[in-house]
Protein backbone atom coordinates (compact mmCIF):
# COMPACT_ATOMS: atom_id res chain seq x y z
CA UNK A 1 0.00 0.00 0.00
CA UNK A 2 1.69 3.14 -1.09
CA UNK A 3 0.97 6.48 1.27
CA UNK A 4 1.01 10.05 0.40
CA UNK A 5 4.63 11.46 1.89
CA UNK A 6 2.31 14.45 3.23
CA UNK A 7 0.21 12.28 5.52
CA UNK A 8 3.47 10.78 7.22
CA UNK A 9 3.74 13.02 9.83
CA UNK A 10 0.62 12.95 10.81
CA UNK A 11 0.16 9.33 11.10
CA UNK A 12 3.64 9.44 12.93
CA UNK A 13 2.59 11.85 15.77
CA UNK A 14 -0.87 9.56 15.89
CA UNK A 15 1.49 6.71 16.10
CA UNK A 16 2.91 8.21 19.26
CA UNK A 17 0.09 9.33 21.03
CA UNK A 18 -1.28 5.55 20.40
CA UNK A 19 2.39 4.75 22.32
CA UNK A 20 2.36 7.50 25.35
CA UNK A 21 -1.69 6.42 25.86
CA UNK A 22 -0.44 2.74 26.03
CA UNK A 23 2.56 3.18 27.97
CA UNK A 24 0.34 4.99 30.13
CA UNK A 25 -1.69 1.99 31.09
CA UNK A 26 1.40 -0.55 31.47
CA UNK A 27 2.74 -1.58 35.35
CA UNK A 28 6.58 -3.07 34.36
CA UNK A 29 6.21 -5.72 37.33
CA UNK A 30 2.66 -6.87 35.77
CA UNK A 31 2.53 -9.80 34.12
CA UNK A 32 1.95 -10.09 30.62
CA UNK A 33 -1.49 -10.98 30.27
CA UNK A 34 -1.93 -7.70 32.02
CA UNK A 35 -0.29 -5.43 30.60
CA UNK A 36 -3.13 -3.94 28.18
CA UNK A 37 -5.56 -4.28 31.03
CA UNK A 38 -7.09 -1.18 33.33
CA UNK A 39 -7.44 -1.37 36.78
CA UNK A 40 -11.15 -2.05 37.34
CA UNK A 41 -11.29 -0.68 40.78
CA UNK A 42 -9.89 2.69 40.07
CA UNK A 43 -12.00 2.79 37.49
CA UNK A 44 -15.39 1.50 39.09
CA UNK A 45 -15.07 4.53 41.82
CA UNK A 46 -13.97 7.02 38.43
CA UNK A 47 -16.84 6.29 36.56
CA UNK A 48 -19.11 6.47 39.77
CA UNK A 49 -17.89 10.01 40.24
CA UNK A 50 -19.23 10.88 36.99
CA UNK A 51 -22.12 9.14 36.44
CA UNK A 52 -23.28 11.15 39.74
CA UNK A 53 -21.57 14.31 38.19
CA UNK A 54 -23.31 14.17 34.89
CA UNK A 55 -26.72 12.13 35.51
CA UNK A 56 -28.20 12.33 38.61
CA UNK A 57 -31.55 13.91 38.86
CA UNK A 58 -30.00 16.53 41.59
CA UNK A 59 -27.20 18.85 41.73
CA UNK A 60 -25.10 16.75 44.24
CA UNK A 61 -21.50 17.99 45.88
CA UNK A 62 -19.44 15.49 44.81
CA UNK A 63 -16.15 16.66 46.55
CA UNK A 64 -17.55 15.31 50.08
CA UNK A 65 -18.71 12.03 48.31
CA UNK A 66 -15.29 11.42 47.61
CA UNK A 67 -14.38 12.46 51.30
CA UNK A 68 -16.67 10.12 52.66
CA UNK A 69 -15.43 7.22 50.53
CA UNK A 70 -11.76 8.30 51.17
CA UNK A 71 -13.04 7.60 55.10
CA UNK A 72 -14.84 4.61 54.28
CA UNK A 73 -11.85 3.23 52.74
CA UNK A 74 -9.51 4.00 55.76
CA UNK A 75 -12.01 2.89 58.18
CA UNK A 76 -11.40 -0.53 56.69
CA UNK A 77 -7.64 -0.79 56.87
CA UNK A 78 -7.04 0.06 60.83
CA UNK A 79 -8.09 2.82 63.55
CA UNK A 80 -4.76 4.90 62.80
CA UNK A 81 -4.98 5.78 59.34
CA UNK A 82 -6.97 8.81 58.75
CA UNK A 83 -8.29 11.36 56.48
CA UNK A 84 -7.20 15.16 56.58
CA UNK A 85 -9.85 17.50 54.98
CA UNK A 86 -7.85 20.81 53.41
CA UNK A 87 -9.83 22.67 55.80
CA UNK A 88 -8.03 20.77 58.70
CA UNK A 89 -4.64 20.17 57.20
CA UNK A 90 -3.27 23.71 58.55
CA UNK A 91 -4.49 23.39 61.71
CA UNK A 92 -2.84 20.15 61.98
CA UNK A 93 0.29 20.64 60.05
CA UNK A 94 0.86 23.58 63.09
CA UNK A 95 -0.09 21.81 65.89
CA UNK A 96 2.38 19.01 64.64
CA UNK A 97 4.90 21.76 63.43
CA UNK A 98 5.22 23.32 67.01
CA UNK A 99 4.44 26.90 65.72
CA UNK A 100 2.36 29.24 63.63
CA UNK A 101 2.17 32.89 62.45
CA UNK A 102 0.43 35.29 64.30
CA UNK A 103 0.18 38.39 67.18
CA UNK A 104 0.68 35.37 70.29
CA UNK A 105 -2.18 35.99 72.51
CA UNK A 106 -4.25 33.05 74.22
CA UNK A 107 -8.04 34.48 74.56
CA UNK A 108 -11.70 33.24 74.71
CA UNK A 109 -15.08 34.99 73.81
CA UNK A 110 -16.75 36.98 76.60
CA UNK A 111 -19.66 38.86 75.96
CA UNK A 112 -19.40 39.24 72.10
CA UNK A 113 -16.32 40.41 72.28
CA UNK A 114 -12.57 39.17 72.37
CA UNK A 115 -11.12 38.94 76.31
CA UNK A 116 -7.17 38.19 76.30
CA UNK A 117 -6.32 35.64 78.89
CA UNK A 118 -2.84 36.37 78.35
CA UNK A 119 0.29 37.38 76.44
CA UNK A 120 2.46 34.89 74.88
CA UNK A 121 5.61 35.49 77.06
CA UNK A 122 8.01 37.16 74.62
CA UNK A 123 5.89 37.23 71.77
CA UNK A 124 5.06 40.36 69.92
CA UNK A 125 1.71 41.19 71.31
CA UNK A 126 3.53 41.01 74.73
CA UNK A 127 6.55 43.34 73.69
CA UNK A 128 3.61 45.87 72.11
CA UNK A 129 2.15 46.16 75.72
CA UNK A 130 -1.41 43.98 75.48
CA UNK A 131 -2.13 42.58 78.96
CA UNK A 132 -4.72 39.71 80.37
CA UNK A 133 -7.88 41.35 80.15
CA UNK A 134 -7.73 43.71 77.12
CA UNK A 135 -10.61 43.69 74.71
CA UNK A 136 -9.02 43.48 71.20
CA UNK A 137 -11.61 45.14 69.45
CA UNK A 138 -10.53 46.29 66.31
CA UNK A 139 -7.80 44.58 63.59
CA UNK A 140 -6.89 46.41 59.94
CA UNK A 141 -10.27 48.43 60.63
CA UNK A 142 -12.46 45.67 60.78
CA UNK A 143 -14.95 45.01 64.18
CA UNK A 144 -13.83 42.06 66.47
CA UNK A 145 -17.14 41.94 68.56
CA UNK A 146 -20.22 40.85 67.80
CA UNK A 147 -22.80 37.92 68.79
CA UNK A 148 -22.55 35.61 66.12
CA UNK A 149 -18.34 36.03 65.50
CA UNK A 150 -17.13 32.78 65.93
CA UNK A 151 -13.66 32.21 67.06
CA UNK A 152 -12.03 30.29 63.38
CA UNK A 153 -12.93 34.07 62.05
CA UNK A 154 -11.50 35.53 64.85
CA UNK A 155 -7.99 34.00 64.10
CA UNK A 156 -7.79 34.37 60.10
CA UNK A 157 -8.10 38.33 60.69
CA UNK A 158 -5.46 38.07 63.57
CA UNK A 159 -2.79 35.59 61.61
CA UNK A 160 -1.06 36.86 59.10
CA UNK A 161 1.90 36.82 56.90
CA UNK A 162 5.38 36.54 59.14
CA UNK A 163 6.64 39.75 59.63
CA UNK A 164 3.20 41.95 58.36
CA UNK A 165 1.68 44.41 60.77
CA UNK A 166 -1.40 44.47 62.15
CA UNK A 167 -3.50 47.59 63.96
CA UNK A 168 -5.53 46.50 67.24
CA UNK A 169 -7.89 48.88 69.01
CA UNK A 170 -7.83 47.58 72.51
CA UNK A 171 -10.63 48.44 75.57
CA UNK A 172 -8.60 48.16 78.68
CA UNK A 173 -10.46 48.62 82.14
CA UNK A 174 -9.86 52.20 83.46
CA UNK A 175 -8.25 53.37 80.67
CA UNK A 176 -10.91 56.89 79.25
CA UNK A 177 -9.86 55.82 76.04
CA UNK A 178 -9.82 52.81 73.77
CA UNK A 179 -5.61 52.35 73.51
CA UNK A 180 -4.03 51.91 69.72
CA UNK A 181 -1.18 49.25 69.01
CA UNK A 182 0.77 47.90 66.24
CA UNK A 183 1.78 44.12 66.43
CA UNK A 184 4.14 43.25 64.49
CA UNK A 185 3.30 39.36 63.36
CA UNK A 186 5.77 36.74 63.98
CA UNK A 187 6.13 32.51 64.42
CA UNK A 188 4.43 31.98 67.91
CA UNK A 189 5.30 28.56 69.94
CA UNK A 190 3.03 25.86 70.23
CA UNK A 191 4.41 24.51 73.67
CA UNK A 192 4.81 21.17 73.84
CA UNK A 193 6.80 20.55 76.78
CA UNK A 194 3.99 22.48 79.61
CA UNK A 195 6.43 22.15 82.91
CA UNK A 196 10.09 21.66 84.08
CA UNK A 197 10.71 22.27 87.37
CA UNK A 198 12.18 20.34 90.68
CA UNK A 199 9.90 18.64 92.85
CA UNK A 200 12.96 18.07 95.27
CA UNK A 201 16.63 19.31 96.09
CA UNK A 202 17.56 16.37 93.53
CA UNK A 203 14.47 15.30 91.82
CA UNK A 204 13.52 17.14 88.77
CA UNK A 205 9.99 16.85 86.36
CA UNK A 206 9.22 17.21 82.86
CA UNK A 207 6.25 17.14 81.22
CA UNK A 208 5.70 16.39 77.25
CA UNK A 209 1.94 16.95 76.10
CA UNK A 210 3.01 15.80 72.46
CA UNK A 211 6.10 14.80 69.95
CA UNK A 212 6.31 17.90 67.72
CA UNK A 213 8.61 18.76 65.78
CA UNK A 214 9.96 21.49 68.45
CA UNK A 215 9.41 18.89 71.25
CA UNK A 216 13.55 18.51 71.53
CA UNK A 217 14.83 21.02 71.48
CA UNK A 218 11.62 22.29 74.22
CA UNK A 219 13.03 19.48 76.07
CA UNK A 220 16.89 19.61 75.72
CA UNK A 221 15.62 24.01 77.00
CA UNK A 222 14.31 22.16 80.02
CA UNK A 223 16.56 19.27 81.11
CA UNK A 224 19.71 21.43 81.20
CA UNK A 225 17.87 24.00 83.20
CA UNK A 226 16.93 21.15 85.60
CA UNK A 227 20.28 20.07 86.04
CA UNK A 228 21.78 23.62 86.46
CA UNK A 229 19.29 23.37 89.11
CA UNK A 230 20.82 20.30 90.84
CA UNK A 231 18.43 17.24 89.15
CA UNK A 232 20.17 14.21 89.60
CA UNK A 233 16.92 11.88 88.86
CA UNK A 234 14.69 12.84 86.67
CA UNK A 235 10.51 12.18 86.16
CA UNK A 236 9.44 12.21 82.76
CA UNK A 237 5.48 12.62 82.38
CA UNK A 238 4.36 11.46 79.49
CA UNK A 239 0.28 10.54 80.83
CA UNK A 240 -2.08 11.68 77.97
CA UNK A 241 0.16 12.46 75.64
CA UNK A 242 -1.10 10.68 71.81
CA UNK A 243 2.59 10.68 70.67
CA UNK A 244 3.37 12.62 67.71
CA UNK A 245 6.55 12.11 65.39
CA UNK A 246 8.98 8.89 65.60
CA UNK A 247 11.86 10.37 64.77
CA UNK A 248 11.48 13.03 67.80
CA UNK A 249 10.40 10.17 70.45
CA UNK A 250 14.04 8.50 69.28
CA UNK A 251 15.71 11.54 69.65
CA UNK A 252 14.68 11.91 73.54
CA UNK A 253 14.86 7.96 74.56
CA UNK A 254 18.43 8.74 73.01
CA UNK A 255 18.92 11.46 76.08
CA UNK A 256 18.47 8.16 79.01
CA UNK A 257 20.22 5.16 76.98
CA UNK A 258 24.08 5.19 76.35
CA UNK A 259 25.53 4.35 73.10
CA UNK A 260 24.76 1.76 70.64
CA UNK A 261 21.60 0.89 73.03
CA UNK A 262 18.33 -0.18 70.47
CA UNK A 263 15.85 2.15 70.68
CA UNK A 264 12.82 0.20 68.38
CA UNK A 265 12.92 -1.50 65.27
CA UNK A 266 10.18 -1.23 62.82
CA UNK A 267 9.22 -3.77 59.78
CA UNK A 268 7.48 -2.54 56.94
CA UNK A 269 5.02 -4.47 54.37
CA UNK A 270 7.35 -6.42 52.80
CA UNK A 271 8.93 -7.36 56.11
CA UNK A 272 12.15 -4.94 55.88
CA UNK A 273 13.13 -4.02 59.31
CA UNK A 274 14.79 -0.65 60.38
CA UNK A 275 16.80 -0.40 63.70
CA UNK A 276 17.16 2.82 65.71
CA UNK A 277 20.10 2.65 68.42
CA UNK A 278 21.16 5.31 71.24
CA UNK A 279 24.41 7.22 69.93
CA UNK A 280 26.48 8.85 72.09
CA UNK A 281 24.96 12.42 72.77
CA UNK A 282 22.43 11.51 75.67
CA UNK A 283 22.69 13.87 78.19
CA UNK A 284 20.96 11.91 81.40
CA UNK A 285 22.52 8.46 80.91
CA UNK A 286 23.98 8.13 84.43
CA UNK A 287 20.62 9.12 86.01
CA UNK A 288 17.70 7.78 87.73
CA UNK A 289 14.73 8.47 84.98
CA UNK A 290 10.84 7.91 86.42
CA UNK A 291 8.55 7.78 83.35
CA UNK A 292 4.80 8.24 84.11
CA UNK A 293 1.98 6.41 81.71
CA UNK A 294 -1.42 6.15 82.17
CA UNK A 295 -4.13 4.81 79.69
CA UNK A 296 -3.78 7.76 77.42
CA UNK A 297 -0.14 7.52 76.94
CA UNK A 298 0.21 6.36 72.93
CA UNK A 299 2.36 5.88 70.04
CA UNK A 300 5.79 8.27 70.22
CA UNK A 301 5.22 8.23 74.57
CA UNK A 302 5.24 4.44 74.27
CA UNK A 303 8.15 4.25 71.97
CA UNK A 304 10.19 6.01 74.72
CA UNK A 305 8.62 4.02 77.60
CA UNK A 306 9.04 0.90 75.80
CA UNK A 307 12.90 1.95 75.03
CA UNK A 308 14.21 2.25 78.64
CA UNK A 309 11.44 -0.38 80.01
CA UNK A 310 13.54 -3.05 78.05
CA UNK A 311 16.78 -1.29 78.50
CA UNK A 312 16.07 -1.84 81.84
CA UNK A 313 16.80 1.95 82.36
CA UNK A 314 14.84 3.46 84.60
CA UNK A 315 11.46 2.86 86.02
CA UNK A 316 7.91 2.65 84.47
CA UNK A 317 5.20 4.41 87.03
CA UNK A 318 1.27 4.13 86.60
CA UNK A 319 -1.35 2.39 84.25
CA UNK A 320 -0.97 0.15 80.98
CA UNK A 321 -0.53 2.81 77.99
CA UNK A 322 -2.79 2.82 75.14
CA UNK A 323 -1.42 0.33 73.04
CA UNK A 324 -0.37 1.99 69.54
CA UNK A 325 2.28 -0.09 67.82
CA UNK A 326 1.64 1.27 64.07
CA UNK A 327 3.89 4.30 62.28
CA UNK A 328 1.67 6.43 59.93
CA UNK A 329 2.79 8.86 57.04
CA UNK A 330 1.37 12.03 56.07
CA UNK A 331 0.79 11.91 52.05
CA UNK A 332 -0.81 14.75 50.05
CA UNK A 333 -3.55 14.07 48.04
CA UNK A 334 -3.54 16.86 45.42
CA UNK A 335 -5.92 18.72 46.38
CA UNK A 336 -5.31 20.28 49.62
CA UNK A 337 -6.00 17.12 51.72
CA UNK A 338 -4.23 14.63 53.02
CA UNK A 339 -4.28 11.22 54.32
CA UNK A 340 -1.89 9.72 57.23
CA UNK A 341 -1.71 5.59 56.12
CA UNK A 342 -0.01 3.07 58.08
CA UNK A 343 3.17 1.93 56.82
CA UNK A 344 4.83 -0.21 58.95
CA UNK A 345 4.74 -1.45 62.67
CA UNK A 346 7.12 -0.89 65.14
CA UNK A 347 8.91 -3.38 68.26
CA UNK A 348 10.28 -2.19 71.56
CA UNK A 349 13.94 -3.79 71.96
CA UNK A 350 12.81 -6.53 73.51
CA UNK A 351 10.84 -7.56 70.40
CA UNK A 352 7.65 -6.89 71.77
CA UNK A 353 4.79 -5.31 69.33
CA UNK A 354 2.57 -2.87 71.78
CA UNK A 355 -0.33 -2.73 69.09
CA UNK A 356 -3.48 -3.96 70.48
CA UNK A 357 -5.74 -5.76 68.22
CA UNK A 358 -8.46 -3.88 65.78
CA UNK A 359 -10.41 -7.04 64.57
CA UNK A 360 -13.65 -5.97 66.41
CA UNK A 361 -14.09 -2.86 64.05
CA UNK A 362 -13.17 0.88 65.17
CA UNK A 363 -16.10 1.64 67.66
CA UNK A 364 -14.97 -1.00 69.92
CA UNK A 365 -11.17 -0.37 69.37
CA UNK A 366 -12.23 3.34 70.96
CA UNK A 367 -14.41 1.52 74.05
CA UNK A 368 -11.38 0.27 74.98
CA UNK A 369 -10.96 3.04 78.15
CA UNK A 370 -14.73 2.10 78.98
CA UNK A 371 -13.90 -1.88 78.85
CA UNK A 372 -10.65 -1.05 81.06
CA UNK A 373 -12.63 0.91 83.67
CA UNK A 374 -15.50 -2.32 83.52
CA UNK A 375 -13.07 -4.42 83.90
CA UNK A 376 -11.32 -2.91 87.02
CA UNK A 377 -7.92 -2.99 85.52
CA UNK A 378 -7.72 0.98 86.03
CA UNK A 379 -8.12 0.28 89.81
CA UNK A 380 -5.80 -3.27 90.04
CA UNK A 381 -3.07 -4.55 88.20
CA UNK A 382 -4.20 -8.17 88.84
CA UNK A 383 -7.21 -7.27 86.62
CA UNK A 384 -4.60 -6.35 83.58
CA UNK A 385 -5.14 -9.42 80.82
CA UNK A 386 -1.58 -10.65 79.51
CA UNK A 387 -0.61 -13.47 77.59
CA UNK A 388 2.18 -15.98 78.13
CA UNK A 389 2.65 -16.46 74.33
CA UNK A 390 3.56 -12.61 74.08
CA UNK A 391 6.03 -12.50 77.14
CA UNK A 392 9.49 -11.32 77.03
CA UNK A 393 12.38 -10.54 78.86
CA UNK A 394 14.67 -7.47 79.47
CA UNK A 395 18.85 -8.39 79.39
CA UNK A 396 18.38 -8.34 83.27
CA UNK A 397 15.53 -10.49 83.60
CA UNK A 398 12.62 -8.22 84.18
CA UNK A 399 9.42 -10.11 82.78
CA UNK A 400 7.47 -7.72 80.17
CA UNK A 401 4.63 -8.25 77.88
CA UNK A 402 3.49 -7.43 74.43
CA UNK A 403 -0.08 -7.15 73.02
CA UNK A 404 -1.50 -4.39 74.23
CA UNK A 405 0.75 -1.15 75.45
CA UNK A 406 3.79 -0.90 78.13
CA UNK A 407 2.55 -2.03 81.60
CA UNK A 408 4.29 -0.25 84.06
CA UNK A 409 6.74 -1.25 86.48
CA UNK A 410 4.92 0.34 89.42
CA UNK A 411 1.90 0.74 89.35
CA UNK A 412 -0.81 3.72 90.58
CA UNK A 413 -4.66 2.89 90.29
CA UNK A 414 -6.74 5.84 89.16
CA UNK A 415 -7.23 8.66 91.55
CA UNK A 416 -11.03 8.53 92.35
CA UNK A 417 -10.99 12.11 93.37
CA UNK A 418 -8.70 13.85 91.25
CA UNK A 419 -9.91 12.13 88.22
CA UNK A 420 -13.41 12.81 89.55
CA UNK A 421 -15.56 12.95 86.25
CA UNK A 422 -17.40 16.04 86.84
CA UNK A 423 -14.27 17.95 87.30
CA UNK A 424 -12.84 16.73 84.65
CA UNK A 425 -15.31 17.35 82.29
CA UNK A 426 -15.53 20.94 83.61
CA UNK A 427 -12.03 21.83 82.86
CA UNK A 428 -11.66 20.53 79.59
CA UNK A 429 -14.55 22.35 78.60
CA UNK A 430 -13.22 25.80 79.52
CA UNK A 431 -15.69 26.71 82.58
CA UNK A 432 -12.82 26.74 85.33
CA UNK A 433 -10.70 28.99 82.89
CA UNK A 434 -13.63 30.99 82.42
CA UNK A 435 -14.54 31.67 85.68
CA UNK A 436 -11.30 32.61 87.50
CA UNK A 437 -11.01 34.49 84.02
CA UNK A 438 -14.26 36.29 85.38
CA UNK A 439 -12.86 36.74 88.56
CA UNK A 440 -9.53 38.81 88.28
CA UNK A 441 -11.67 40.85 86.07
CA UNK A 442 -13.29 42.13 89.00
CA UNK A 443 -9.62 42.95 90.65
CA UNK A 444 -5.98 41.90 89.30
CA UNK A 445 -4.11 43.95 91.37
CA UNK A 446 -4.55 41.89 94.21
CA UNK A 447 -1.81 39.57 92.42
CA UNK A 448 0.38 42.67 90.78
CA UNK A 449 3.28 42.36 93.33
CA UNK A 450 3.12 38.32 93.91
CA UNK A 451 5.55 36.49 92.22
CA UNK A 452 4.67 32.98 90.71
CA UNK A 453 6.94 30.93 93.42
CA UNK A 454 4.80 33.45 95.97
CA UNK A 455 1.42 32.24 94.71
CA UNK A 456 2.37 28.78 94.52
CA UNK A 457 3.69 28.52 98.17
CA UNK A 458 1.27 30.91 99.91
CA UNK A 459 -2.05 31.78 97.90
CA UNK A 460 -4.79 29.78 99.42
CA UNK A 461 -8.41 29.48 97.95
CA UNK A 462 -10.90 30.75 99.87
CA UNK A 463 -13.90 28.28 100.12
CA UNK A 464 -16.08 31.58 99.20
CA UNK A 465 -14.63 31.01 95.36
CA UNK A 466 -15.55 27.35 95.52
CA UNK A 467 -19.40 28.15 95.87
CA UNK A 468 -19.17 31.20 93.88
CA UNK A 469 -17.61 28.52 91.01
CA UNK A 470 -20.76 26.25 91.96
CA UNK A 471 -23.24 29.34 91.06
CA UNK A 472 -21.06 29.90 88.44
CA UNK A 473 -21.85 26.51 86.73
CA UNK A 474 -25.29 25.86 87.51
CA UNK A 475 -26.14 29.19 85.75
CA UNK A 476 -24.36 28.19 82.76
CA UNK A 477 -25.51 24.78 82.54
CA UNK A 478 -28.61 25.11 83.96
CA UNK A 479 -28.20 22.37 86.49
CA UNK A 480 -27.73 21.23 90.04
CA UNK A 481 -24.06 20.56 90.61
CA UNK A 482 -22.92 20.22 94.58
CA UNK A 483 -19.05 20.11 95.26
CA UNK A 484 -19.46 19.39 98.87
CA UNK A 485 -17.61 16.20 98.45
CA UNK A 486 -14.52 17.95 96.59
CA UNK A 487 -14.04 21.11 97.57
CA UNK A 488 -10.35 20.34 98.10
CA UNK A 489 -10.16 18.98 94.75
CA UNK A 490 -11.86 22.21 93.34
CA UNK A 491 -9.70 24.01 95.16
CA UNK A 492 -6.65 22.84 93.38
CA UNK A 493 -8.46 23.00 89.96
CA UNK A 494 -9.01 26.84 90.68
CA UNK A 495 -5.76 27.52 92.36
CA UNK A 496 -3.87 25.69 89.13
CA UNK A 497 -6.11 27.90 86.31
CA UNK A 498 -5.72 31.18 88.07
CA UNK A 499 -1.99 30.31 88.27
CA UNK A 500 -1.59 29.88 84.36
CA UNK A 501 -3.65 32.58 84.05
CA UNK A 502 -1.35 34.90 86.02
CA UNK A 503 1.61 33.12 85.33
CA UNK A 504 1.91 30.72 82.40
CA UNK A 505 5.46 28.70 82.29
CA UNK A 506 4.04 25.36 84.18
CA UNK A 507 2.43 27.35 86.83
CA UNK A 508 -0.60 25.15 85.99
CA UNK A 509 1.29 21.49 86.50
CA UNK A 510 2.98 22.77 89.45
CA UNK A 511 0.27 23.34 91.55
CA UNK A 512 -2.09 20.57 89.98
CA UNK A 513 0.88 17.81 90.72
CA UNK A 514 0.52 18.61 94.70
CA UNK A 515 -2.36 16.27 95.08
CA UNK A 516 -1.43 14.24 92.72
CA UNK A 517 -0.60 10.50 93.54
CA UNK A 518 1.54 9.01 90.85
CA UNK A 519 3.79 11.76 91.85
CA UNK A 520 3.53 11.17 95.62
CA UNK A 521 4.52 7.33 94.75
CA UNK A 522 7.51 8.21 92.31
CA UNK A 523 8.72 10.90 95.49
CA UNK A 524 8.49 7.18 97.81
CA UNK A 525 10.50 5.56 95.20
CA UNK A 526 13.02 8.56 94.58
CA UNK A 527 13.93 8.74 98.56
CA UNK A 528 14.56 4.85 98.53
CA UNK A 529 16.68 5.10 95.43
Amino acid sequence: MNIDKKYLPLLFGIAIAIGVFIGGKLNFTDSSDRLFSTNSKKDKLNRLIDYIDYDYVDDVNTDSIVDVTVNGILENLDPHSVYIPKEDLQRVTENMKGDFVGIGVSFYTLRDSIAVIRSVEGGPSDKAGIKGGDRIIMANGDSLFGKYLKNDEIVKKLKGPIDSKVNLKVYRKGEPKLLNFTVKRSNIPIKSVDAAYMLSKDLGYIKINRFAETTYKEFKVGINKLKKLGATKMVLDLRDNPGGFLGIAEQIADEFLENDKLILFTKNKSGAIEKSYATNKGDFETGEVYVLINENSASASEIVAGALQDNDKGTIVGRRSYGKGLVQREMELGDGSAIRLTVSRYYTPTGRSIQRSYDHGVEDYYDDYYERLDSGELLDSAKILVADSLKFTTPKGKIVYGGGGIIPDVFVPLDSSMQNETLNFLYRRGYVGNFIFEELEKDRSVYKNMTKQDFIDNFKIGEDLVFAFEDFINTKTDSKITFVAYHDEVKQYLKAALGDQLYGDGAFEEIFNEMDIMIEEVMKLSEHY
